[in-house]
């Protein structure tokens, strides 16, 4: 079975035999994968009309199962604070999460989501889970467990660490 990717590496083959494409390859595949997958997500959540950061952030906060600081918001979701910051206002905006003066500390804000906010989160998630496994459903269960453990070995061997709001 052939791809895409191994039409440029033919190509790239023909006009420069001298160089090794093995990780030019693997690195076309995973851009390619990012952008075909990101455009199911992108799907998906505009039926609820949603988009994609939008589920990221209320997720992050869902899974959390508690208020964040920006900070360790913006860590799980890696953007920067000023994405961040236009991010809540938006979803602000919507209603699906609130501002909140942490305790003690005037500096400090936690995210919260409203009632509406999770709500909306708890009725999407459950689709999209489905539409993962769709999206992957080329894939046998050992095939899928497979690229699982091969991808965590590249995101950790690229300082992708662990963040735990």
């Amino acid at each position: 079975m052939r791809d895409a990717v191994d039409d440029f590496l033919d190509q790239w083959a023909a006009q420069r035999s001298d160089l090794d494409l093995d990780a030019m390859g693997s690195i076309g595949r995973i851009l390619r994968l990012s952008r075909l997958v990101s455009g199911h997500l992108k799907d998906y959540f505009a039926q609820h009309d949603m988009e994609l950061w939008e589920f990221d952030v209320l997720a992050t906060l869902r899974r959390a199962g508690k208020p964040l600081t920006a900070k360790a918001l913006a860590a799980s979701v890696m953007i920067g604070s000023a994405a961040l910051t236009n991010r809540v206002d938006r979803l602000v905006a919507r209603g699906l999460v609130v501002r909140e003066a942490v305790p003690g500390d005037r500096r400090c804000l936690h995210i919260t989501l409203t009632d509406a906010g999770r709500d909306l989160v708890d009725r999407v998630v459950e689709g999209h889970v489905q539409n993962q496994r769709k999206i992957l459903s080329g894939l046998e269960d050992a095939d899928r467990d497979e690229l699982g453990r091969i991808l965590r070995t590249l995101l950790v061997s690229l300082g992708d660490t662990r963040v735990s709001p």
